[in-house]
């Protein structure tokens, strides 16, 4: 039990296609520390959707009275992450008139919501607007306008969106579990907080967080995102291709993948044997464990090759100075940095969650990354929360917002 010192707890609750997982964040003077994780088994997600609210519902409760336990708190309030296939990602531009004064907090505000205003789909919903930058008259590059004086404020922004109805049932699941969900966070941008330096997102890099359905990517360059894609193909592909390639239950064929496998055939020992369990009551088999090798390789490659078209496609070959970056429980395979790295011809490295204290020891794994980043974020967006469920906090931001016009007008 971690000691208490009196600091506000955020708590990240990763909801992912093949783990629930809570993670408690206390805010120190020094930062972060982790005080409490509770994990459970998921079953009612298909590639990063709900697909079962009852199902879900259960392992999220599981994985909270985990979290609680550990870290000594009751949990009322989450922030939580959204993949899958439905997220659709585009650039945007907003301008304002300044009238030769200097940028308030009201006019980042104004020019980000004018930014936004696109025409979407009804079916979809807004889920982040980044900064990229920030132009006064035409001055670029600027990273935070406040206090510099212009005649016009210019914003460029990156929109994230996604389904309406993929975003209410993670609320709704959340809701049904007893908690409040303080934000939705797109799952790479909260990895990213957690496993990046500030060095390589000025850089450039992209991030590869390889989950149980997806895999998702986020690129990164002067400090801000640039693009971000969901490739619906994850760590549950290479267990079912275990499954169905060795003729083995999907429950075996999941211990296979993390106890034997490896995504690089050739640093496999020919003489390595392995006990292979059979369907329907049949004897095991004795099999060499090259032949699993052989199975996770060309799927592995596939994931790789397809984050690589997504790179060259929208033009960022050229701007990964510092290279991959890649997360997630299924990079946990022996030889996924070397594949990537022959595959994507820039340097690869396996990110686990940094900055952090408290239970660094059990979080320091990717398997914990985006869990521990939902907290980071948390931590550094308090005060922007998007989908606030009681009704007083909607209120308040209402009123906060009408005051901000009010000092505009006068």
């Amino acid at each position: 039990m971690a000691s208490k010192k009196g600091g506000e707890i955020l708590v990240g609750l990763d909801i992912g296609t093949t783990k629930i997982c809570a993670i408690v964040g206390e805010l120190t003077d020094d930062g972060i520390d982790i005080i409490g994780i509770g994990s459970h088994p998921s079953k009612g997600l298909r590639k990063g959707v709900v697909v079962n609210i009852e199902t879900t519902v259960n392992s999220i409760q599981r994985a909270i009275d985990e979290a609680e336990a550990m870290a000594g708190t009751e949990i009322t309030h989450v922030y939580t992450g959204i993949a899958g296939g439905h997220v659709k990602s585009f650039g945007g531009r907003g301008v304002v008139a300044l009238k030769d004064r200097e940028v308030r907090e009201a006019d980042v505000a104004r020019v980000i919501e004018q930014a936004k205003t696109v025409n979407i789909p009804v079916d979809r919903e807004v889920i982040h607007v980044l900064p990229q930058e920030f132009i006064v008259d035409d001055q670029g590059g600027i990273r935070e306008p406040l206090g510099m004086t212009g005649a016009r404020l210019e914003a460029k922004v990156h929109i994230v969106t996604g389904a309406v109805a993929s975003a209410q049932n993670i609320i709704k699941c959340a809701n049904r579990a007893g908690l409040n969900v303080s934000d939705i966070v797109l799952q790479p941008l909260a990895s990213s907080e957690a496993v990046l330096t500030e060095e390589e997102k000025e850089l450039g890099v992209c991030l590869v967080d390889i989950g149980g359905g997806t895999t998702d990517i986020a690129i990164f360059q002067n400090g801000a995102i640039v693009h971000t894609a969901v490739i619906a193909l994850g760590g549950h592909n290479l267990t079912n291709d275990i499954a169905v390639g060795l003729r083995t239950p999907i429950d075996h064929a999941e211990r296979l993948k993390m106890k034997f496998g490896c995504s690089l055939t050739a640093m496999v020992d020919k003489a390595d044997m392995i006990e292979v369990p059979s369907v329907g009551g049949r004897e095991p088999r004795v099999m060499g464990r090259q032949i699993l090798s052989e199975i996770l390789e060309p799927r592995v490659e596939e994931i790789f090759q397809l984050v690589h078209h997504e790179v060259e496609r929208n033009g960022f070959s050229e701007l990964l100075t510092s290279g991959v970056v890649i997360t997630g429980g299924s990079t946990l395979l022996p030889g996924m940095t070397e594949l990537a790295e022959e595959i994507m011809g820039v340097p690869v490295r396996r990110g686990i969650p940094r900055g952090i204290g408290g239970l660094v020891d059990v979080v320091k794994s990717p398997i914990y990354a985006t869990g521990v980043g939902l907290v980071v974020y948390g931590a550094r967006h308090q005060d922007r929360s998007m989908f606030r469920i009681r009704e007083e906090n909607v209120f308040k931001k209402v009123k906060r917002r009408m005051g901000e016009w009010l000092q505009e007008v006068f």
